[in-house]
């Protein structure tokens, strides 16, 4: 299930994706990005509809994935 990011309180929202992305490891290439940036980014990606906020019943967990793969 999408969750509507607008509807997560900006503090809790900010925790899942720093979670995320401290979770995911994601590599930026020559140049390191600091934390900040990097929860920015996804941030934007949100915002832009490029990911989303999926909850999953399953494992009764929050995470974060692109729209491309999601599969409601």
């Amino acid at each position: 299930m999408i969750i509507p990011w607008q509807d997560v309180d900006p503090e809790t929202l900010h925790n899942l994706i720093e979670s995320f992305v401290l979770r995911e490891g994601t590599d930026y290439g020559e140049h390191e990005r600091s934390l900040d940036d990097k929860v920015a980014d996804v941030k934007l990606q949100l915002k832009n509809g490029e990911a989303l906020l999926v909850w999953s019943e399953l494992h009764e967990t929050v995470n974060i994935m692109p729209r491309t793969q999601f599969r409601g």
